[in-house]
């Protein structure tokens, strides 16, 4: 419950939003609510299918039994692979925030503590694992939370700073730069939530997977509206929307206005946390999708071996050696390791959610064609089902429009198109093999 609570809770709130609110002004809210609202209905979706046949491939192996082999090799390994690039980021930009804040050791050096830190994490069993990032999710919440009331407290004049008012929106208007701002805001804020499908793959691992995966998804709904539109909110209230410091920093720019810089200063160290959760998470989520591609014989099925804690060993390794590359990086480029890690990983979130509700539409006709019961069923089936992929599909068309964002919707589109045919070849190899 607390994975599901914090998975999406990390950098992309804590940084990004102050972008996607230079993009659009207060109408940042709009582009968060048309999110939220895919997000909360892929998450549902991914729900109905966990449920039912719950699988640490997660909408890899939904792909699979849906689409064919192909598909789900196609799918796997690009979610494998963006997660080690994104393991990599997160220690890095851990490693950059750490040195600044208290410069005892280069960037490097910590860079590689966390890397081999959270890889003995997770080698040491999942119950330690889920104990490690239930506190860190916790304490990104508990720290949301204190902002929230901080916020409202400066409103209300109950703070060292005096009080901005409701004035400010009044000052530029809700929309400032109008519906092409909303939708240069869509395109920031949507890949802030990636992270909630890792839910899904952990899901597995539960004692009642069906209970829990249906709670999770249910938390989702008001933890989009509470944690991320209620700051967005806040941020949006208290400073102009074109103010440079939202954009540096927002969170940190909203509590140095109340007066409070001591505990924008204690941010630093609540981002340092919220990275290392996600780097923690990831590593489980790619350690699982590794186990479960060699498990299905889309990768060397000597691989699919698991400790006697019931450990993918060899799944987390594989996963961790980009984070410890990552390392290098910092050694030789430490200015510029963050933002080429960031680039290269692309709109993977996209392909994801797209898979997950295609496997959705076909899975569920399929069931209720053979008149299987479902533990968990997704609302408005199948008219929301269309609607969201829609919405992806909107996101991707609104993508092409920006040189940047073009480019790296075309590269993923490209890596997944050869992971597909490569996937076509081991499939009739493995069939070839499986009938000699």
């Amino acid at each position: 419950m607390m994975m599901s609570l914090g998975s999406a809770i990390g950098a992309g709130l804590f940084v990004g939003s102050g972008a996607g609110v230079a993009a659009a002004g207060p109408a940042v809210l709009v582009s968060y609510a048309l999110a939220g609202l895919i997000v909360i209905a892929v998450m549902r979706m991914l729900g109905e299918m966990v449920a039912a046949d719950p699988h640490p491939g997660a909408f890899s192996y939904y792909a699979g039994k849906a689409m064919g082999p192909s598909v789900a090799f196609a799918v796997g390994w690009l979610w494998w692979g963006t997660l080690c690039l994104v393991v990599a980021a997160e220690a890095t930009a851990a490693a950059q925030i750490m040195a600044g804040l208290v410069p005892l050791f280069p960037q490097w050096v910590y860079a590689a503590a966390f890397m081999v830190l959270f890889t003995w994490i997770n080698l040491w069993g999942v119950r330690n694992f889920g104990e490690f990032e239930f506190w860190f999710a916790f304490l990104k919440v508990a720290f949301v939370v204190v902002f929230l009331v901080v916020g409202v407290l400066f409103l209300l004049n109950l703070t060292p700073a005096p009080s901005p008012g409701l004035g400010v929106i009044g000052d530029s208007g809700f929309a400032p730069t109008g519906l092409s701002g909303i939708a240069a805001g869509l395109l920031v804020v949507v890949f802030s939530f990636g992270g909630t499908e890792i839910v899904a793959v952990a899901a597995a691992e539960t004692a009642e997977p069906q209970k829990s995966i249906a709670r999770a998804t249910r938390t989702i709904i008001w933890r989009i509206l509470f944690f991320y539109m209620g700051s967005v909110a806040i941020m949006v209230l208290v400073l102009p929307w074109d103010d440079p410091q939202l954009l540096a920093s927002p969170f940190v720019a909203v509590l140095n206005t109340a007066g409070l810089p001591l505990l924008g200063a204690v941010l630093g160290l609540v981002i340092v946390a919220a990275l290392l959760s996600s780097l923690n998470a990831n590593v489980y989520g790619s350690s699982r999708m590794f186990y479960s591609l060699a498990r299905t014989g889309m990768a060397p099925r000597r691989l699919a071996t698991v400790s006697g804690t019931g450990v993918p060993v060899p799944g987390v390794l594989a996963s961790s050696a980009f984070g410890f590359a990552a390392v290098a990086l910092n050694y030789f480029w430490a200015e510029s390791a963050l933002g080429t890690l960031l680039n290269i990983t692309g709109a993977t979130l996209l392909i994801t959610w797209t898979s997950a509700i295609v496997s959705h539409i076909l899975l569920r006709r399929r069931a209720e064609a053979e008149g299987r019961e479902l533990p968990l069923r997704m609302w408005g089936f199948p008219h929301l089902s269309w609607l969201t992929l829609a919405g992806v599909a909107c996101i991707v068309l609104l993508g092409m429009t920006e040189p940047d964002v073009r480019f790296q919707l075309l590269g993923t589109f490209a890596v997944t198109a050869a992971l597909w045919g490569l996937g076509v070849y081991v499939t009739r190899r493995n069939t070839h093999a499986a009938q000699s």
